[in-house]
């Protein structure tokens, strides 16, 4: 047989599954209709797991057992996903907890940012909120958490990403234990400074004081002083200010600019940090399950079973609802060894139907699905 009378055959295999592939996919809408008038879910994992056993059993080898395996959880996969719209579409999808708004109330809003004066997040939250705005700070991004939790803060300027030193993972992970949500984002561009007390020259300094990831951002300068022993604080302000409480020519802070104009101190040396092109990104955040009626961006969480294919199953959900997902990160679950907690960040607004019916496939199939926010 030549290779042409061989595709010639597979050609009208073909033809025949995509026949009987939109015959399944025409009961499979049936047995929505089904589910909603009786109120069913659409995942039934004990069924399908006892599906695909009995038709891998029908299989003549191994290889052909593991493809036919392979081929229904897709075929499956996709007929969920067909139900959901269908559900949606009759509006059995049921109703989000989050209310959009067309504004965030901001006018007499307090609110709260981890560090002291000085420090990037303030910047951050005067370049959202405005330079009037009611606030007060906190010493750690949970004290800012659970001033918004308890009501003291309307809202909390956290950071969450680095352009260069990557995330903020203890950020992440209080996103799911605190029932507070994303609102809003601010991008400021980060230049840290070498800064003393008035009078400092470089030749002083053994000393240096800044946040762990400051610390790493400036390596390259700070190879070149290898001497200077290198001490790690909370936050940059709080570094800025106990350089100025101290008024010891031998210690210095790396920070920004506007922590040395808070604190008197004087600038020794600008753009320390290795990459001129380093920004960091801040969550604004409430204890209100709200979200801007004009919000793009929808941040989620998720946790799977420990097993081959789970998360993949998970992100098809945005393959089929056309969905553009731009960002992944997985954080440890605590207790759980060796299983992980995903956060996704995509486009999208929680009001539009594609998105809708991601969610209520997500919700269905994940462990644990959480919406951090929509905005």
């Amino acid at each position: 047989m030549d290779l042409m009378k061989l595709r010639e055959q597979i050609d009208n295999i073909d033809r025949e599954l995509v026949d009987l592939y939109e015959r399944r996919m025409e009961i499979a809408g049936q047995v929505a209709e089904y589910k909603i008038e009786t109120g069913k879910k659409v995942f039934d994992k004990e069924r399908e797991e006892q599906k695909i056993a009995a038709v891998k059993a029908l299989a003549h080898n191994e290889f052909n057992r593991h493809g036919v395996e392979e081929l229904f959880e897709q075929i499956m996969s996709i007929s969920r996903k067909l139900q959901y719209r269908i559900l949606t579409e009759h509006g059995s999808i049921g109703k989000l907890p989050f209310i959009g708004v067309d504004e965030l109330d901001t006018k007499e809003a307090r609110v709260v940012f981890p560090g002291a004066e000085g420090a990037y997040t303030q910047a951050a939250m005067q370049e959202y909120f405005g330079d009037k705005v009611a606030s007060f700070h906190v010493d750690t991004f949970r004290d800012a958490m659970t001033a918004i939790d308890e009501g003291r803060a309307d809202f909390a300027v956290l950071p969450i990403e680095n352009s260069t030193a990557g995330i903020v993972s203890e950020i992440y992970d209080m996103l799911v234990e605190f029932e507070n949500y994303i609102v809003g984002e601010q991008i400021i561009k980060i230049e840290h400074c070498l800064m003393g007390t008035p009078g400092t020259e470089i030749e002083d300094v053994k000393t240096v004081y800044s946040h762990p990831q400051s610390l790493m951002q400036s390596a390259g300068y700070l190879r070149e002083h290898p001497s200077w022993q290198q001490i790690s604080m909370n936050n940059n302000a709080f570094a800025a200010r106990k350089v100025a409480e101290d008024r010891d020519r031998t210690q210095a802070a790396i920070a920004s600019e506007y922590a040395a104009a808070a604190y008197g101190l004087s600038v020794l040396e600008k753009g320390v940090n290795d990459l001129k092109n380093n920004s960091t990104r801040f969550i604004i955040v409430t204890n209100q399950k709200i979200f801007k009626k004009d919000a793009k961006k929808i941040s989620i969480c998720f946790e799977v079973s420990h097993e081959s294919g789970s998360l993949y199953r998970m992100l098809s959900h945005f393959i089929y609802n056309n969905l553009n997902m731009n960002k992944i990160e997985s954080r440890p679950i605590e207790g759980r060894t060796w299983e992980y907690r995903f956060f996704i960040d995509f486009d999208g607004n929680l009001a539009d139907s594609a998105v809708k019916n991601a969610l209520r496939g997500l919700r269905e199939e994940a462990r644990n699905m959480k919406i951090l926010g929509n905005y």
